[in-house]
């Protein structure tokens, strides 16, 4: 068996992931050059990305309590709860917590605690939650989700850390 075409394949899909990667940041950056960043827009290139349907962005506000910034494919009877998190509870409030991603393959299926009951309501199963941090201050968190089981890479979660961070500069 000749494994040379399939390296160059990998190889190959490496460097345009790399290469998506820093023009999904630049992008980004470009948005939030902007006097006033359309968070939305923002949160829905991340998804785009990520071949995500649903995302949230929450800012940290004074009182310590993420706050719904934006929103994309949450159902709206879910608005409500998800709309102020405390720090610690659910995947953002976890993420926001420690200061590090949290990720879950399924989402529906998890039985650990760390998502909270009504977030199974959202239908989606591969999910991920990051903090938005600069200089390890926390600002708030992003969070983006599949609605198929999924086991984000190592990779991934760093670029939307490089996200959170690009987004904690503007608010800082």
């Amino acid at each position: 068996m000749n494994l040379i075409p399939e390296i160059y394949f990998m190889v190959y899909y490496i460097m345009i992931k790399m290469s998506d990667s820093k023009e999904l940041l630049t992008t980004i950056n470009t948005e939030l050059t902007k006097d006033s960043p359309d968070w939305n827009s923002i949160l829905k290139i991340t998804l785009a990305h990520f071949s995500c349907s649903t995302g949230t962005l929450h800012f940290l506000d004074d009182n310590s309590l993420l706050q719904l910034q934006s929103q994309v494919g949450i159902p709206e009877f879910l608005i409500p709860k998800l709309s102020t998190i405390p720090i610690g509870k659910g995947m953002a409030g976890i993420a926001a917590e420690r200061k590090k991603p949290v990720e879950m393959c399924n989402l529906q299926t998890d039985d650990s605690g760390v998502a909270r009951p009504s977030a199974k309501d959202t239908k989606v199963e591969g999910s991920l939650a990051a903090p938005l941090l600069l200089n390890d201050t926390l600002f708030g968190t992003i969070g983006i989700a599949k609605p198929v089981p999924y086991d984000f890479t190592e990779a991934e979660m760093n670029l939307l850390l490089q996200i959170g961070e690009l987004i904690s500069k503007n608010l800082s």
